[in-house]
């Protein structure tokens, strides 16, 4: 198994309570991932330890040439890490891609610092495909949740 950690910072201009609460509705990773064009199956509830989580589906799509079309179903479970600063979503991936990915929120002037974190294991062979997509994905959430949070501002 391969091992991939990336990072990324940059600001936005809402305060951190409403990023945050942009950030902890599963609807809103519609678009937010370029990949992600459906969720569904959400449930409200919580885990082994009593803290609460979210658990959904997303479909991710990808296509190829054009032409092929391919609907990945990702399982992903919502935790707040600490609240209104902090959440982790832990996803598992067909093909035994695992990605854990934090987002840490801090106050910066009348905005937002969003600190996101993500570590992904996957099969050595696959290393390539998956963190260039994973980090693609990260930076084209940089973009839109910026331009999001410019409405709220």
């Amino acid at each position: 198994m391969a091992l991939a950690h990336l990072a990324h910072s940059w600001r936005v201009d809402s305060p951190p309570e409403t990023v945050f609460a942009h950030l902890t509705e599963p609807q809103h990773y519609i678009g937010l991932s370029p990949l992600v064009v459906e969720v569904r199956d959400v449930r409200r509830g919580t885990d082994e330890q009593g803290e609460p989580v979210t658990d959904y589906v997303a479909v991710e799509r990808f296509r190829f040439l054009k032409v092929l079309r391919w609907d990945n179903l990702i399982r992903v479970r919502l935790r707040v890490v600490e609240p209104g600063a902090a959440l982790r979503q832990s996803v598992v991936s067909p093909g035994g891609v695992r990605l854990e990915w934090t987002v840490r929120l801090a106050p910066d002037g009348d905005g937002t610092t969003v600190d996101d974190q993500m570590e992904i294991t996957m099969a050595a062979p696959m290393r390539g495909f998956v963190t260039g997509q994973a980090r693609g994905v990260q930076l084209h959430r940089a973009t839109e949740l910026t331009r999001r949070m410019a409405r709220h501002g």
